[in-house]
């Protein structure tokens, strides 16, 4: 017998695995013969790229460079009165910069990974190290945290109905987060920072570059991905004075995606693959900046489908095949700004001024509350800042604790929640030892759920056998009982039982109830293959 069926099609996007590993790079820098010899370290940083990025059967290949710059403590044989001197013209002699490109390679094994999967990468410096071999050599170590997510899609065609009013369904009604597209674009920049004209620049000393204020903006079948390259940098004049610049510089990619509509999620994710920071050869007081960043989005539409959980037809013998999808469900993304106001004593600052400061943030502990997340955290400062000292300039680190709440947001046990956060603004300010911090921190919540769907298949129908004619049965209500396996045992409906009870919650049902079940072709051999017991028989009553 053929049924008559309809379908919805479902572009599942599932998370087949989340993982992270932590690499070492290592390296050695020659100090160039311009250059004076190195006592020690003061100051490093480094910017991570990935510029290639390959998937195979079980393995991912990924290759990138990490800019790194060093702040080091010259030996310049400075005596007491030229040190003197230096402090009284503002001029520092002893401090030098180098930086230098660390290239990497590295193949992670993940068994769940197959060719033509998404894989995104999001690298991070958990930590930068340097140790002077020799007055001509430093030895660089970078430990870097590679957080991967790999994603797997697939079309399946899910039966919403059968268009057959004797086949009894049991549904359920799912909010699906279905692919409507994917996308990628490159967005660069180039640009000339400029340096106030007081300023002949002698050498960059660090450099940090980072992404913030990304937002996405939709219309007209396109993906506005917008965001600002901020870029910070402490640099050398040639009258040995030390300045520091600040500057941030738009980013916009396109990414075509036809049908888009603006209630639509998109999961965006940028990836720097380049970096150039360079003095501008052509134009004075200015320095040159060149970067590459990839934008890629995944874009999913809330798609309410009715799921079937379990079927049958009364008097008749159904066959199908049933397997199980798993999807993303619930996807929700939530933005939350944290305003840290705070003061505090530093009395290394009190004859000393700021020249930059390094802000690192990190979640220690995650609170889940029914429908809220707390985070607590700290957010690290690293000053670089001039003093008194022979060597003229000095760092101190210090740490602010944080809390934050995120609301109305899915915290049920199979939900996952991924946070990510970028400072915003700063304004850090020292008045004779005490700091004034005002940093705004921007957190991106994102969360969904990996929810089965189950799908029906290959449905075949033919007459039941053996089947027992009874006006009614009288069932007592069992342990795990549910009144559609009482009327699918019985080859009733949900509806009739319901009916002939008078039951208002036919969803509540209690152990040791007598219900009565009426049915006119009841099927003899499957109740008694069952195990049930059958207590007395009447001609038109049958109690079980």
């Amino acid at each position: 017998m053929e049924v008559n069926i309809t379908k919805e099609t479902l572009n599942v996007n599932k998370v087949v695995c989340e993982k992270k590993e932590i690499i070492n790079i290592q390296g050695d820098m020659i100090v160039p013969d311009s250059k004076p010899d190195i006592l020690n370290t003061i100051n490093t940083h480094g910017n991570v790229c990935i510029y290639k990025k390959e998937v195979v059967d079980g393995k991912l290949k990924i290759d990138g460079n990490i800019l790194a710059y060093i702040m080091y403590l010259a030996d310049c044989n400075t005596d007491e009165e030229t040190a003197n001197n230096m402090e009284k013209t503002n001029r520092i002699d002893n401090i030098r910069g180098l930086n230098t490109n660390l290239d990497f390679s590295e193949t992670f094994s993940i068994p769940e990974l197959e060719s033509g999967m998404n894989v995104d990468v999001n690298p991070s410096i958990k930590l930068m190290e340097c140790k002077v071999i020799n007055g001509r050599k430093i030895g660089i170590k970078v430990t870097l945290d590679i957080g991967m997510k790999i994603y797997s899609k697939e079309t399946v065609e899910i039966i919403t109905d059968l268009n057959d009013k004797n086949i009894q369904m049991l549904n359920k009604n799912m909010k699906v987060n279905s692919l409507l597209g994917e996308g990628t674009t490159k967005a660069s920049v180039k640009e000339n920072v400029s340096i106030p004209s007081t300023d002949n620049l002698a050498e960059i000393l660090n450099a940090q570059i980072s992404l913030v204020d990304k937002d996405i903006k939709i219309s007209y079948n396109k993906i506005l991905a917008k965001s600002e390259v901020e870029i910070k940098m402490v640099y050398l004049t040639e009258e040995g004075r030390i300045c520091a610049t600040q500057n941030r510089v738009p980013l916009v990619g396109f990414i075509d995606m036809p049908n888009i509509k603006e209630e639509n999620i998109c999961e965006t994710t940028y990836t720097i693959k380049n970096i150039i920071i360079k003095p501008n050869s052509v134009e004075e007081h200015s320095i040159y900046i060149e970067m590459e960043v990839e934008i890629s989005c995944m874009a999913y539409e809330e798609k309410e489908i009715k799921t079937i959980q379990d079927m049958y037809c009364p008097g008749e013998k159904m066959n199908f095949d049933k397997t199980i999808v798993n999807t993303i469900t619930n996807k929700q993304c939530k933005k939350n700004l944290c305003n840290i106001r705070e003061k505090m004593n530093v009395p290394e600052l009190e004859s000393g001024e700021i020249v930059d400061v390094e802000i690192n943030t990190v979640i220690n502990k995650e609170n889940k509350l029914k429908g809220k997340i707390i985070f607590e955290g700290e957010i690290e400062l690293n000053f670089i800042f001039t003093d008194r000292s022979t060597i003229g300039i000095n760092t101190k680190k210090i740490t602010i604790p944080f809390e934050q709440a995120v609301d109305d947001i899915d915290t049920s046990e199979n939900c996952r929640a991924e946070t990510s956060i970028e400072v915003n603004s700063q304004e850090i300010s020292n008045q004779v030892g005490v700091v004034s911090a005002n940093i705004d921190l921007s957190f991106d919540t994102n969360t969904y759920r990996n929810s089965a769907i189950p799908v029906i298949s290959n449905i075949t129908m033919e007459e039941e056998e053996d089947l027992e004619d009874y006006s009614v049965i009288i069932y007592v209500v069992k342990s795990g009982d549910t009144l559609w396996k009482i009327a699918k045992k019985f080859g009733s409906t949900v509806d009739d039982i319901a009916r002939v009870n008078g039951m208002e919650r036919p969803d509540k049902i209690n152990i040791g109830e007598k219900i009565y079940i009426p049915k006119y072709l009841f099927p003899l051999s499957r109740v008694i293959s069952s195990g049930v017991n059958l207590l007395f028989t009447l001609p038109a009553l049958f109690i079980i």
